[in-house]
């Protein structure tokens, strides 16, 4: 039995944390990632975090700079809303195709992920809370059984993840999304498309305005903190 730990292996391992670090707030957007503190942290060599960066850089958790390296990139709120828009579309139709394909496997699988939502809400477990929103959706997609839309929405997904981070870190907002994920969830179990794809729809326009909120938020403390360092600067 061959034990060894493949180099892909190790590249794969290295992604998924800092994937995970970049989605729980670990690394703020516009932090550096210094690779010898990285290679340090991960227990990996210098071309195994190399690679590993090139793969988030194509999922847009990082931006690689010329002569500057790899950072967290700023995400603005107009390249959000168009994420949300999109979002939205791809989500109502993969609701609605669900509500009309799904089998009670399927079924079965989105009402244990919203058991589990409902728990981590009630626990205040933001990282269950993703976990368990990503297999509510992933149950969902797999009902639907459109390749297309899964393709594209993949290609979102890891920035769909830090949105949903941002909206749910929202006072309250999580059991609003626990209410709205069971009203998809209803209306695919009772086979209605038109009802699922207004859910889904209705779910991400609220998700969308929570997470305005937040970066609003954002933008004012950067205001107040660039202010505070004029001043104290002008002193």
């Amino acid at each position: 039995m061959d034990l060894r730990v493949s180099v892909s292996t190790v590249q794969k391992v290295a992604v998924e944390k800092l994937r995970a670090a970049i989605l729980a707030g670990v690394f703020q957007p516009g932090d550096r990632l210094v690779e010898t503190d990285l290679c340090k942290r991960l227990g990996v060599s210098r071309p195994s975090l190399r690679e590993a960066l090139r793969s988030l850089e194509a999922e847009g958790l990082v931006l690689i700079i010329p002569n500057r390296g790899p950072q967290i990139p700023v995400l603005s709120w107009q390249d959000a809303e168009e994420i949300y828009r999109v979002r939205a579309l791809l989500e109502g139709e993969a609701a609605a195709l669900c509500a009309e394909r799904a089998t009670p496997a399927h079924i079965e699988g989105m009402r244990a992920a919203l058991g589990e939502f409902d728990k981590a809400v009630k626990r205040d477990d933001s990282a269950q809370r993703l976990t368990a929103t990503s297999e509510f959706y992933r149950f969902m997609q797999l009902g639907g059984g459109s390749s297309l839309i899964d393709a594209m929405l993949q290609r979102l997904l890891a920035r769909i993840n830090f949105l949903r981070a941002q909206s749910m870190s929202r006072v309250g907002r999580a059991k609003h999304s626990f209410k709205e994920m069971r009203a998809i969830f209803q209306a695919i179990a009772k086979g209605d498309a038109e009802g699922a794809r207004e859910a889904a729809s209705v779910h991400v326009r609220n998700a969308a305005a929570a997470a305005k909120e937040s970066f609003e938020a954002t933008d004012n403390a950067r205001g107040s903190s660039a202010r505070a360092k004029r001043t104290k600067a002008s002193q």
